[in-house]
């Protein structure tokens, strides 16, 4: 089962002490996690800021490079790519709002936080 992830799923750990790879383990069992090159990249971008976003970044960097296949897409754009692999893969992961809107309307299942450290998943 693919799941795709985007930059904020990735940060979760140090914005939400979320473990996202355990949360998805618990909902998904089995499960392949990509993650898009644009998200690489914003990630790399917002990791050589200061602060904790930069801290963040830093660790879902290393965590995406750790625990997910690298895909590479057509897009520039990281909210873009996540929607253009999530028409190839079962779940994308985002809590970004808007994100999420034109995943479900892209018939795309989203996992997101419900609460401050679980993940749910909503169906399109």
């Amino acid at each position: 089962m693919r799941v795709v992830l985007d930059t904020n799923a990735l940060m979760a750990p140090v914005e939400a002490g979320v473990r996202t790879f355990e949360e998805l383990d618990r909902l998904l069992g089995a499960h392949a996690p990509v993650v898009p090159r644009a998200v690489l990249e914003e990630l790399d971008r917002l990791a050589a800021g200061a602060g904790e976003e930069a801290t963040a970044a830093s660790v879902g960097r290393d965590l995406a490079r750790r625990e997910c296949a690298r895909v590479d897409h057509e897009s520039s754009y990281a909210d873009d790519a996540v929607l253009e692999i999530g028409h190839r893969s079962e779940y994308a992961v985002t809590s970004d709002r808007p994100l999420r809107r034109r995943l479900l309307e892209a018939d795309v299942p989203v996992i997101c936080l419900r609460g401050q450290t679980k993940f749910e998943i909503t169906e399109p």
